[in-house]
């Protein structure tokens, strides 16, 4: 959610396309990001609801800009991904799913 956690995800990715394809190539991104310190004082407050409508709306933005799915890298926002994923008709990635699957391939509970 914060600018540093930002560009290291965008840093890994396009290491990763570039890696894939090769040359200049890099990842095509629509990137909505938000001021974290409304969203963080939510989190402080309890006010989970409203985290989740102002996320669901950055998701809407973002489907409406013509992307191709919603990919939200955040453990803490966990809570309101359901919000989210109802907001859009694109497919929704969250990182504690493949986090999860990680850990039970590694024998974590």
């Amino acid at each position: 959610m914060s600018w540093k956690s930002t560009t290291e995800y965008y840093r890994l990715i396009n290491r990763d396309v570039r890696t894939r394809l090769g040359g200049l190539n890099s990842a095509q991104v629509l990137l909505h990001s938000v001021n974290f310190v409304p969203i963080e004082q939510l989190q402080r407050d309890g006010q989970w609801n409203i985290a989740g409508i102002r996320l669901a709306d950055a998701a809407r933005h973002l489907e409406a800009g013509g992307t191709h799915c919603i990919v939200l890298c955040t453990n803490t926002m966990h809570l309101v991904a359901p919000q989210i994923a109802a907001a859009v008709s694109v497919p929704f990635l969250h990182i504690v799913d493949p986090t999860g699957i990680e850990a039970q391939k590694r024998g974590h509970t």
